[in-house]
């Protein structure tokens, strides 16, 4: 069984400005002691200095993929720093920009298991909107400085959007790349889900386990055994 009703009434007066379904789910964090702290220090921070993603951009993913419409989760380290190419979903880059390695390597990936060519853009908009939560597990960066946000508050929030869509939903993909994704596998109920893992994509690592792990049609091929539409992958 699906949940049901899950997007609710008009909301008003929302504390954060996230997804009507998400806010739903999360909206007692948000008066939590960790997420008070963490959204004042993310303030001054873009007050005082350049920070990644834009604010507009800072819940794309769950803007993207509402609640009750998700399929796969792909859980990204942090946001990219670079100007210009963090646009909210963990491994996307705004079109226009040079494709990072690791997503390069998602593709070469994507070529091989599905016979999808390689795109041209690194803006996976079409994955999110298809029901494939692109969630970083921490979703701000100081521009130049990767990682600069670890351990700020974030992962707190994170794991319990991991959390609540074990228990609430069924018959999700969950894609773990690299130690730090696969490290919130302890938040997923492996008996109602599906969760795959190798390691990270990244060139230093991904000749040793990412390269012909298939992801994309075990993916697929669960979500048919299981009565939903699988993702169309790919990028134009």
């Amino acid at each position: 069984m699906y949940l049901h009703s899950l997007t609710p009434p008009k909301l008003v007066k929302k504390k954060v400005k996230i997804e009507d379904s998400w806010y739903l789910q999360l909206k007692k964090e948000f008066d939590k002691d960790y997420w008070i702290k963490l959204s004042d220090l993310i303030r001054k921070n873009y007050r005082s200095k350049t920070i990644f993603p834009k604010p507009a951009l800072l819940f794309n993913a769950f803007n993207s993929t509402p609640f009750e419409k998700i399929k796969i989760v792909i859980i990204g380290q942090d946001p990219y720093h670079g100007e210009g190419q963090a646009n909210g979903l963990s491994f996307s880059v705004n079109s226009g920009i040079k494709i990072p390695p690791s997503l390069l390597n998602i593709y070469k990936e994507l070529q091989e298991d599905l016979n999808i060519p390689v795109a041209k853009s690194g803006n996976l908009q079409a994955w999110a909107d298809q029901g494939v939560l692109m969630l970083n597990s921490v979703l701000t960066v100081e521009k130049d400085k990767p990682n600069s946000h670890k351990d700020i508050g974030w992962e707190f929030f994170t794991e319990r959007c991991i959390e609540l869509i074990s228990s609430k939903l069924d018959n999700v993909v969950f894609i773990l790349w690299g130690k730090q994704a696969q490290a919130l596998s302890k938040n997923i109920d492996n008996k109602k889900h599906l969760i795959l893992t190798s390691v990270h994509p990244s060139p230093l690592s991904a000749h040793r386990g990412f390269f012909g792990s298939k992801p994309f049609s075990t993916a697929n091929n669960y979500l048919k055994e299981n009565g939903r539409k699988p993702i169309n992958w790919l990028i134009k």
